[in-house]
Order: structure tokens, then sequence, then C-alpha cells
């Protein structure tokens, strides 16, 4: 079993989901972050000032999938995310020791 983690922008949540529906992947957990890569931040201007945003917005995913679904699962997500510009966002691949499922007792790949 693996942990995918990816960082992407807001708005390519749904298109995530999808695809990774698609995959059979039903589950995941969506946490709003902020950071910052290449990009450094932008300038905005706001009431005539202008402001340095150092860190912008951005979704972390996390999904914990089979072993055999790692290189689907990152396929899936790349095809949602990626624009071709700066900020598409990243995607690592953890491992898992052990998962339980709490209310069945199930373990380990039953328990996904």
């Amino acid at each position: 079993m693996k942990l995918v983690t990816a960082i992407i922008k807001p708005f390519k949540l749904d298109d995530v989901r999808e695809n990774l529906q698609q995959l059979h992947i039903d589950g995941m957990t969506v946490s709003e972050v902020k950071g910052y890569g290449r990009q450094k931040g932008h300038t905005e201007i706001y009431r005539g000032a202008e402001y340095v945003v150092s860190f912008l917005p951005k979704l972390r995913i996390e999904i914990v999938v089979k072993d055999e679904q790692v290189q689907p699962a990152i396929e899936a997500i790349r095809a949602a995310t990626n624009t071709g510009q700066i900020g598409d966002g990243k995607i690592f691949v953890s491992p898992i020791e052990r998962a339980w499922r709490i209310r069945t007792g199930e373990t380990d790949n039953d328990a996904l």
C-alpha cells in the first residue's frame, strides 16, 4: 500500500476526483493549504497598493492505494492537473505499513 499525496490548484479538485473515481479509487482526504515552490508567489494590487502574496492557496489530496494502483492514480492526477504552467503542483508517494478500518476491523488492502 502507498500514500499518494498531491498538492494541486484548488480549481482542479473536481477533475482529479472524477479521474480517480474512474479507477474505482473512491476515498480521499482534502485539506486547504498554502505554499509556494518555483512560482515564489505573486503580486496583487489592492486599493491602489501593491502587495506581494508569498503563499499561494493550494489543496492537499491524500489517497491510500494498493501497490498496483499507484501508477494509474499518478497518471490520473497528472492528467487532471497538468496545465503546463508553473504552479501545477507536486505528487509524492510514501509507503504505508498497515491500515485498519475502524468499524469492521478489516486490515491492509481489505481496509481500503
